[in-house]
């Protein structure tokens, strides 16, 4: 049982985190790569672009 809810929560970490990679403002190459490597390497792909993924830019006021 634990298996199945680590797959969704890996699913849901993926889906968030290519969502979030091709709505940024990277160059498409970026984005390419770093698709494949969160398909190729769900787990590992995502905490990569967690740690050293594009960043969002902060808006002041």
């Amino acid at each position: 049982m634990e298996y199945g809810i680590i797959g969704l929560l890996v699913l849901a970490l993926n889906i968030w985190a290519l969502f979030s990679i091709w709505t940024s403002g990277s160059s498409v190459a970026a984005k390419i790569v770093w698709t494949i490597l969160i398909f190729a390497l769900p787990v590992i792909g995502v905490i990569a672009w967690l740690i050293f993924g594009p960043r969002g830019t902060m808006q002041t006021a």
